[in-house]
This record gives C-alpha cells, sequence and structure tokens, in this order.
C-alpha cells in the first residue's frame, strides 16, 4: 500500500524558502568570518596600504634630499618636514610663480563634484522608478537604448558634446554649469541600469498598499522609493564622486582656468624638467583624503548597495 505524500502549500513552500537563505547566508557568514579569511583580508589591506604609507613618507621628503635619498633614509637622520604640504596648499608652485595655490584647486574640485554626484543619481533614480513601475509605450526600447549608451566610449562624444555647450549654443562651456552636465550626462546610463535593478524589486505590495492609500507617484518616490533605495544610492554616489574627484579629461574639455579641478594642476606640478617633483606627493596625498572621509562615512551602506538588487524576496 503506497502512502501519497500530498503537496506543499504555498505559505509552507515561502517558509522553507525563507528558512533556505537563512541558513545558506548563516553558511556564507562563517566562509567569511572564519580565520583564514580574517588572515587573507588583513594580508590584502596591509598590500593596499603599502603604496598610500609610501606616498605619505615620500611627500614629508625635503626637495633637495628628494632625487638623492630613499624616504626610509630621511626619516633615519630625522629630515623629514611638513613644509612640502604648507607650499602646496598655500603657496604659488610649479613652473609659475603666478599660479595659484592648490586650496584653490581644492574648492574647485568640491564645486565640481558634489553637483556632478547628486544630478546624475537624483535624475537616474527617477528614471529606474519610471522604468520599472510606470508603464507606458516604449519603456523597454527606451531602456535598452540607455544600457546600449554604456558601450560608447567617452571619447567620441567630446566634440559634440562641446559643440552644444559651447558659444553657439548653450554657451555654458567653461563654465561650472557646463562641467556638471558633461558629468551628470556621462554618468547616467550605468547611473539608472543599476538603480533599476534595485528598485525593481522592490516588493510591489509596498507600492499598491501606498497608492490604495492614495499616494501620488511624487509621494511614493519620496517616501517609499528613496529611502528605500538608500543603500544602492550611497553605494553608486561613493563610486560617482571618486570617479568625478579623478577625473582629468572632462574638467579639461569642459572647464577652464577658473573651473579646473586639482587633477589638472597636479598633471603639470613636476615642470618642465621635473625640478618640482618633489611637491607631486603631498599634492597626491592631499587629493586622497576627501575621498577617503566620503567613502569611510557611507561605508556602512556600501556592501549593502553592492549586494542591491542581488536577490529577490
Amino acid at each position: 500500500m503506497s502512502i501519497t505524500t500530498p503537496p506543499q502549500q504555498p505559505a509552507e513552500a515561502k517558509i522553507l524558502g525563507k528558512a533556505e537563505r537563512r541558513n545558506a547566508a548563516k553558511r556564507a557568514k562563517q566562509r567569511l568570518t572564519s580565520p583564514w579569511a580574517t588572515a587573507a583580508g588583513i594580508i590584502i589591506a596591509v598590500l593596499w596600504t603599502i603604496p598610500s604609507v609610501a606616498l605619505f613618507m615620500n611627500s614629508l621628503v625635503p626637495g633637495d634630499l628628494y632625487r638623492t635619498d630613499p624616504w626610509w633614509s630621511v626619516m633615519a637622520n630625522g629630515d623629514l618636514t611638513f613644509e612640502n604640504f604648507n607650499t602646496v596648499l598655500f603657496d604659488s608652485f610649479g613652473d609659475s610663480a603666478n599660479s595659484p595655490p592648490l586650496l584653490e584647486y581644492v574648492f574647485n574640485s568640491i564645486v565640481v563634484t558634489v553637483p556632478s554626484v547628486v544630478f546624475p543619481i537624483a535624475l537616474a533614480l527617477m528614471a529606474a522608478y519610471a522604468f520599472a513601475w510606470i508603464p507606458f509605450r516604449g519603456s523597454s526600447f527606451l531602456f535598452v537604448l540607455i544600457f546600449a549608451l554604456q558601450v560608447v566610449p567617452l571619447q567620441l562624444a567630446l566634440i559634440p558634446l562641446l559643440r552644444l555647450l559651447g558659444p553657439e549654443n548653450l554657451g555654458v562651456a567653461g563654465q561650472f554649469p557646463g562641467v556638471w552636465i558633461a558629468h551628470t550626462i556621462f554618468a547616467l546610463p550605468l547611473a539608472v541600469f543599476l538603480l533599476h535593478n534595485f528598485v525593481s524589486h522592490i516588493p510591489r505590495e509596498v507600492l499598491e498598499a501606498a497608492r490604495v492609500d492614495g499616494a501620488s507617484h511624487t509621494q511614493v518616490f519620496f517616501k517609499i522609493i528613496f529611502p528605500l533605495s538608500l543603500p544602492a544610492v550611497a553605494s553608486l554616489a561613493i563610486f560617482q564622486f571618486l570617479w568625478v574627484w579623478n577625473d582629468l579629461l572632462v574638467s579639461a574639455v569642459f572647464g577652464s582656468a577658473n573651473t579646473y579641478t586639482m587633477t589638472y594642476p597636479i598633471s603639470n606640478l613636476a615642470g618642465d624638467y621635473g625640478q618640482y617633483a618633489y611637491l607631486v606627493p603631498p599634492a597626491a596625498f592631499i587629493s586622497m583624503i576627501i575621498p577617503l572621509i566620503v567613502f569611510f562615512s557611507l561605508q556602512r551602506y556600501f556592501v549593502r548597495g553592492l549586494l542591491a538588487g542581488s536577490t529577490k524576496g
């Protein structure tokens, strides 16, 4: 006599699925917190930190010893100094006695970077919500078109975009708005794609409950989509901040002497014959400080944002 096992109910299957995911997450956590994983993480962190430590120590070497003695010899003789930082921050430096100090370019970098992070992420999040939850004709084609724009090399768009922003059209080339528009355009395809992957996995029941309560699309966006998307937004903001902060090409093409970021003077800092090469390490180390502050401020969102949309349910 055979006994037929009754099929599992949907609720039971859902409970089992959640239990399996919890067990898988627990096993993954155990593997990542094992002694071998911890040791590997420490080794990788040390190797990754060595160049930064070497950069900082080289930035303390005086100019007359920079080409002759390594930093450990200078440190043994007690000749390390912070004067190089004072020179690049507050004095004219490089091959021009009239060049502004690096501190002025730090302000330019902040003015360029902050709007260039906020604008594309705000537009991309709105576009991601529209593509994911607002049905309209041609949405699939437009989304594929936006995704395909990622394969277009940035260099191919420089001259057409420069003509659009130039004096014959919008007239904002060489000004901060021109640099903001360029960075926003180049960042939007990837930002829309990544945020759409997260927004589309927000439970439908949450949005339907908001609509039943009479919430408009604007209210749904600001009260549900944005708060739930904060990990993905913060993760993308870190990457966008680093890309814009370290950019040289876009700021040089669409900017001017009044809008150049830190990367432009640092690229010309060594001088025609390398006579100011000892000022390059302190300038480069200064350019690292603000991105590090941004990363450590948002690091609690970083891993959550990287995994955003990778699982469903």
